[in-house]
């Protein structure tokens, strides 16, 4: 049977996972978002053991003993490791419900990228079951973002969401309940950070790390010309001496990096809306383009992709956590969003 009796909601808490491939967050029917952790699990490689998971396990980075290994278990968006998203998962839902006070296994709804296949998204579903919830049902991360920040998804009327993540992009166009046409990128938080590595390493012949290009990216990360000039103090390993070295890293440089990242993202943007059907693109020329996901608080990006898209361009508000809150949505209201639900093609969706 689809859904609870009313004694099991009175102990058992519904979730909604934003499972993302830098952070993962969880929204609890209720109480709103309760967790909002990166996507890290720490392990010893000596007995197997989870060592820690989360904002604890991401600190270890670049600082662990050669036998504790910092792991992403998800890579572009998908499941890259089972057992340590399952170890993840697990630790995420019981912190979530000692938050939220709840016992026994939780109904689940999981956001994951568009696009992704059937065995990707039964290994979501397994992962999640493995880790301690009870009903788990899958959305697409474009569709949970677009219901997260309201926009009218099951209405006759076109509307566009670009969701700009750690590990993957989704471009989507959104009409009576489903998606009309959408594409995925490898080209989001992580390729950026990559970016500015690369670009320090070539122009400035420092190496450093994923972490210091994550806080360039932010403190100086713009898509275009800022009007007030950034800089920041930058100390790595000189490639050529092996010793530290100190230099100054400008907005300029940085954006210099990330450039052809962002380019191809509005390259992508624009194929998406040359495939749309003309009366949803006239939908979407009136409405408007919305940015979610950690990658819409970079500087200028509205403004760059509205001179490309020749579109108008909103980034939405507190844009890191809309597709979680979509899941949660979603959660309240199965019965009006399980047309945005996948359902695993071997088995028939069961009745709501």
């Amino acid at each position: 049977m689809f859904g609870l009796s009313k004694f099991q909601k009175m102990f058992s808490n519904e979730l909604g996972i934003d499972l993302g491939t830098a952070n993962t967050l969880v929204y609890a029917r209720g109480h709103g978002i309760v967790l909002n952790e990166p996507s890290v699990v720490a392990v010893n490689q000596k007995t197997g053991q989870v060592v820690a998971v989360g904002a604890s396990a991401k600190e270890m980075t670049g600082r662990t003993p050669s036998y504790i290994q910092v792991i992403r278990p998800l890579v572009d968006g998908v499941i890259s490791d089972f057992e340590v998203t399952e170890e993840m998962l697990a630790y995420f839902i019981n912190k979530a419900n000692k938050i939220s006070k709840k016992v026994g296994r939780p109904r689940v709804v999981i956001g994951v990228p568009s696009g992704i296949t059937n065995v990707e998204t039964r290994a979501v579903r397994d992962a999640a079951t493995s880790a301690g919830a009870g009903q788990v049902f899958i959305i697409e991360e474009p569709m949970a973002a677009a219901i997260g920040i309201r926009l009218p998804v099951n209405d006759p009327v076109g509307s566009m969401i670009i969701d700009i993540g750690g590990g993957t992009t989704d471009i989507a166009v959104i009409s009576l309940g489903g998606i009309v046409k959408s594409k995925n990128l490898r080209i989001a938080g992580d390729k950026l950070n990559a970016d500015i590595i690369a670009y320090i390493r070539n122009e400035f012949k420092i190496l450093t790390g994923e972490k210091t290009a994550e806080q360039l990216k932010v403190a100086l990360g713009s898509a275009i010309k800022s009007e007030v000039p950034l800089e920041a103090a930058l100390r790595g390993r000189d490639l050529v001496t092996g010793l530290p070295r100190e230099v100054i890293i400008t907005d300029a440089d940085i954006r210099e990096a990330i450039s052809p990242s962002i380019a191809m993202l509005a390259e992508s943007a624009k194929e998406v809306l040359e495939d749309t059907p003309p009366e949803v693109l006239g939908d979407i020329m009136h409405r408007g383009v919305v940015l979610v996901g950690g990658g819409a608080l970079l500087r200028g990006i509205d403004a760059l992709l509205a001179s490309e898209l020749k579109i108008p361009i909103h980034i939405a508000d507190d844009p890191l956590t809309a597709v979680a809150r979509g899941a949660g949505v979603v959660l309240e209201r199965l019965d009006l969003y399980k047309e945005a639900l996948i359902y695993d093609e071997d088995e028939p969706p069961p009745k709501i």
